[in-house]
């Protein structure tokens, strides 16, 4: 034993120079996060199904071992990390915040997990979920609500809600997430930390049941800095042979993240795209704006044509709950929450007719995005149409006095962005006279993943938005 102990909210990078120097050991870590998540989580709740302490420490302790040997380690040896309960981690439940879901550990990793094991993370727990990863708040049956750092009355959002408060309130320093219509990029802005949605086949994946229709949800990093959810990119990605959509470019380009010079960056914004925005949100972010200007960026207001966007990403969004309503039995279909059932029932009722329609205008949106960033290198927008709303409430019904016509407007801002197939970043923008965080939601072209992360930390080490800690328990005032 060293001695040392981590503070909370230390970088991953840092944490890991300590560890590969010897002044500080996995156990010691391990140690650390597992006290400050006995301190905080009561208070909101974002991870569930832990390990037994023990069985921690004596993975940490092998970790450690490992090391003392001299043997070759993996770029993340050492880290504790709790996954979000959607994917598959060898020994652990995953519940998928549901009722009906068999109540067993699993046998196997999913693939960015097994990429983690390798990496040498050990694994504490889970994050939580809404039910089936349905929806941008996390609450369900099983665990309850998670609660925002920021504002313990208020949504963490989702789906990865457990994972971006962990962050927030410093129980964990890196984090994975899931990311359909914005579960990487509206609890990344609800927390104050950073979600990256990367660009599809990115982060590899299999599916038993089809790994070549073009998919929407995909796997990302999540942390309090874009240099860590960089760091933590470079294990996840790299081409896998047996997922037909992964890239070929490896993962180890995105290791090492030098911020982008954005003095004569050509910055897109665009607040009037036909969408409503609670105006504390639209300050800020108009605000950020100010940063790229101020940095010799040139900022204009335009924006992609988004025609049809939002009817590609519905249909394919029921795509994939037809599967889930096929996967789970139709005894236990009247246990879903009814935003579940609604999605399973729409995708059951979609005609071949309408996956035509929808896929026509997704090759239309993705030649109109292409054209788009032949002129402008960064598109920027808010992340969240939204500041954090009432734990209360499943979904905001309105924005500003005018209604929403069902559970998914609220969140269109995100959306649309995933049915042009652009890698998204949501960072830290600001926070409101309220003292609730704002996240400003950066875009790249197809592919451009590294140039994003790029000017996205750039923004970053302009801003100190970042460093401004949520008032809970063991916190730095």
């Amino acid at each position: 034993m060293t001695g040392t102990q981590p503070q909370p909210f230390a970088t991953a990078r840092s944490l890991l120079a300590l560890l590969r120097s010897g002044e500080l050991s996995s156990v010691e870590l391990c140690e650390a996060t597992l006290d400050r998540i006995e301190l905080t989580n009561p208070e909101v709740n974002a991870i569930v199904s832990p390990a037994d302490r023990d069985e921690v420490l004596a993975a940490a302790k092998t970790a450690d071992t490992k090391q003392s040997t001299g043997d070759e380690l993996g770029p993340l040896h050492g880290i504790p990390m709790a996954i979000k309960d959607i994917a598959d981690v060898v020994g652990f439940r995953t519940s998928m915040g549901s009722t009906v879901t068999p109540d067993r550990a699993a046998q196997t990793d999913s693939l960015f997990v097994a990429r983690l094991r390798a990496a040498g993370v050990v694994f504490i727990a889970k994050t939580n979920v809404p039910e089936f990863g349905t929806g941008s708040h996390t609450f369900n049956e099983v665990f309850g609500v998670t609660r925002n750092p920021y504002d313990l009355t208020r949504s963490a959002g989702g789906s990865s809600g457990g994972a971006a408060a962990a962050l927030a309130a410093g129980m964990v320093d890196l984090a994975d997430g899931s990311d359909l219509g914005g579960s990487l990029r509206n609890p990344a802005a609800f927390n104050n930390v950073v979600g990256f949605r990367p660009s599809i086949g990115r982060v590899p994946r299999l599916s038993e049941q089809s790994n070549f229709h073009p998919r929407f949800g995909l796997e990302g990093p999540m942390a309090r800095t874009v240099d860590d959810a960089a760091l933590l990119l470079s294990v996840m990605a790299g081409p896998d042979r047996r997922d037909p959509r992964s890239l070929a470019q490896p993962g180890s380009d995105f290791a090492s993240l030098a911020p982008l010079d954005l003095a004569g960056l050509k910055v897109a914004w665009a607040d009037d795209i036909g969408l409503a925005f609670e105006q504390p949100v639209l300050d800020v972010c108009r605000s950020a704006m100010a940063v790229f200007e101020d940095a010799g960026s040139f900022v204009s207001e335009r924006a992609p044509d988004l025609e049809g966007a939002m009817d590609v990403f519905a249909v394919n969004r029921g795509i994939g709950y037809r599967s889930i309503g096929t996967q789970v039995p139709a005894a236990l279909h009247d246990q879903l929450k009814e935003t579940i059932r609604w999605n399973v029932e729409f995708g059951n009722n979609l005609t071949v007719d309408d996956i035509i329609r929808a896929e026509t205008a997704r090759t239309r949106l993705h030649l109109g995005v292409v054209d788009f960033f032949d002129k402008v290198d960064v598109w920027a927008m808010p992340t969240s149409q939204v500041l954090p709303f009432p734990v209360e409430i499943e979904y905001p019904t309105e924005i500003e006095g005018e209604p929403l016509s069902d559970y998914l407007e609220w969140m269109t801002s995100c959306c649309i962005v995933t049915s042009t197939g652009c890698p998204a970043i949501s960072v830290p923008g600001g926070f409101s006279e309220s003292g609730l965080p704002v996240g400003l939601q950066l875009i790249a072209a197809p592919g451009d993943d590294l140039k994003l992360l790029r000017v996205a930390a750039a923004f970053e080490a302009r801003t100190e938005h970042h460093l401004r800690r949520p008032a809970l328990a063991g916190s730095p005032k």
